[in-house]
């Protein structure tokens, strides 16, 4: 573990040193290279719990419609968020560290049941191993949703800080996976085409990574502006992409002035747990960020049931997602379904299994005789 450690911070030592320019690009490419795959090796998760595995309080199984997990520095006001948010009781203090296991809880809203997960809190180093790092970002990374909570008074360095941690864990926050086509082969070299203007990476510079990674045939397509980062992404493959809400706690501690500051910061909601203001719009942006829509059932010859809806990602959504949603064998039982609500031509339609619903739409299912 020393010896890694130490090799990684040889390489960002020696990445702060080199000068970033095109003679230098596919050296740096190279070094990111190595670093990506020290960093696999120290957070790879170890088959003995008290080598580094998810330990006490982390294995947290997972449950309802969807998982937000609240990541920040000790202090921020995680807890309390999580005790205004869903009721649950996690230790508040004023003093660093209070919670030192994963705490989860409930958020009932718009019919759909949201666990949110109050994670110790972060330090500088988690990516490398420090503290209970390994801990907090593994079970960051089954998460739909991160709250990264920051105090008012000093968010942004802290914002930078954390984001840090979590890109070093293969978690990238309110981004898509890179437009790029790679494939490996058995022969031919290194085939890179790009189907626009490329500033950040040329052919050496694929062929070093590719080196490092011992690919010496592959088939790359870029049809974006890529960086090396990218192009280490897909081929590492185990790259985490989810949305992340900047949630700035104790408004109630700065001036007009320093909110109006805050308030151009993207993906942002400012709160205050402690005095209770804004919880509304927090929860209206968390749902927002996941992405969920809610369907009705209609049992035949009876009234929609609107007190509990099915919750789907509005990712996936057809009728087929419905039915797996309720029970699997309703699959094998389908013969077609009816549909009111904005995603219905008319009302009702009668549709198939692939047809695409919306949110607040009503469904019965008719099953085979």
């Amino acid at each position: 573990m020393a010896t890694v450690l130490m090799k990684i911070k040889d390489i960002e030592d020696e990445m702060a040193r080199t000068q970033k320019n095109k003679a230098t690009a596919h050296h740096l490419g190279l070094l990111k290279a190595k670093l990506a795959k020290l960093r696999r090796e120290i957070l790879a998760p170890s088959s003995s719990k008290g080598a580094g595995g998810a330990g006490e309080g982390f294995d947290v199984t997972k449950s309802g419609d969807s998982r937000v997990g609240l990541v920040g520095f000790p202090s921020v006001g995680k807890s309390t968020l999580l005790n205004k948010l869903t009721g649950t009781f996690s230790e508040v203090a004023s003093y660093e560290f209070t919670t030192l296991t994963c705490v989860p809880g409930v958020i009932r809203y718009r019919g759909a049941k949201v666990q949110l997960l109050d994670l110790p809190g972060i330090i500088e180093g988690a990516k490398d191993g420090k503290g209970r790092g390994r801990q907090v970002i593994s079970t960051a990374r089954t998460c739909n949703c991160i709250l990264i909570v920051l105090d008012a008074i000093k968010p942004i360095t802290h914002k930078r800080l954390i984001e840090k941690e979590l890109e070093g864990f293969g978690i990238r926050l309110n981004s898509e996976p890179p437009n790029m086509t790679f494939r490996r082969k058995d022969k031919g070299g290194i085939n890179f085409t790009s189907t626009v203007s490329n500033t950040h990476l040329d052919l050496e510079t694929v062929k070093a990574i590719c080196g490092e990674y011992k690919i010496h045939n592959a088939d790359i397509s870029l049809r974006f502006d890529a960086t090396a980062d990218d192009l280490i992404d897909v081929i590492e493959g185990n790259r985490i992409y989810m949305p992340c809400i900047y949630v700035i706690n104790k408004i109630d501690q700065v001036t007009m002035e320093e909110l109006e500051i805050l308030d151009k910061l993207p993906h942002y909601c400012p709160v205050s747990a402690h005095l209770e203001w804004n919880l509304d719009g927090l929860l209206e942006k968390i749902w927002e960020y996941l992405d969920l829509i809610r369907v009705y059932t209609k049992p035949r010859g009876m009234s929609p049931d609107y007190e509990d809806p099915v919750i789907l990602s509005a990712k996936k959504c057809t009728v087929d997602d419905f039915c797996q949603r309720i029970h699997k064998d309703m699959v094998k039982q389908f013969k077609f379904a009816l549909v009111w609500g904005s995603s219905a031509k008319h009302k009702p339609q009668r549709v198939g299994r692939e047809h695409q619903l919306e949110d607040e739409d009503v469904v019965q299912i008719i099953k085979k005789v």
